[in-house]
């Protein structure tokens, strides 16, 4: 388990969540919600190597690519799972990235799929043309609530996100990768306001 005590020494004015994969390879991550480049440095100054890895990325928030932000930022102190889709696209094809994700939110919309989550690009640490996106899942049950067929109405908007698909697929996109991951409590340092969102889960009696 990665260590939380560096972030409880320096008083860290950030939540981090451990999050500990359970489909594709085994990796532990820890993600930190900075507001600004400031908050990083003033991070990285009272941590220092203590709060080293393996890997850093820095990922830039994304509004206009996310679906239902909103909710999903609500969501954050219940999730117990995340959904982690990763695109690596060439840096010509991320206009066309970027409308396939505004077609599979019309998409998500039209069922009234309740799945939110938030877009990043990650601007250091990957190469460019990295894309991270994070669905907060309650339980895995949510899962089982996709659609399993999509009504008439909406089969106009499911064959333009293909055929977007498939012309990203074809032309631009180097990979996608899907991955679940299990939030860990004790690998997590989170604030107190934050843990009020299921007190049980973040700050167990025993």
């Amino acid at each position: 388990m990665a260590p939380v005590r560096p972030y409880a020494d320096a008083r860290a004015a950030v939540d981090a969540l451990g999050l500990v994969s359970i489909t594709g390879a085994p990796e532990a991550w820890q993600m930190e919600s900075h507001q600004s480049f400031a908050s990083i440095e003033d991070l990285d100054k009272a941590i220092g190597s203590a709060g080293s890895s393996h890997r850093t990325l820095i990922a830039f928030y994304r509004p206009g690519w996310s679906y239902r932000a909103d909710q999903a930022i609500r969501m954050f102190p219940r999730a117990h799972y995340f959904h982690v889709t990763i695109y690596r696209v060439r840096p010509d094809a991320e206009d066309d990235l970027g409308e396939l994700v505004k077609l599979r939110r019309l998409s998500s919309d039209s069922v009234n799929l309740d799945r939110p989550d938030l877009a990043y690009q990650v601007i250091s640490g990957a190469p460019s043309g990295t894309f991270i996106f994070l669905a907060p899942l309650a339980s895995l049950k949510t899962m089982d609530e996709g659609v399993a067929q999509t009504p008439v109405y909406a089969e106009a908007t499911a064959a333009a996100r293909a055929k977007t698909a498939s012309k990203v697929s074809a032309d631009g996109e180097i990979s996608r990768e899907h991955r679940l991951f299990r939030v860990e409590p004790r690998m997590s340092y989170v604030s107190d306001d934050f843990a009020e969102g299921d007190r049980e889960f973040w700050r167990p009696k025993n």
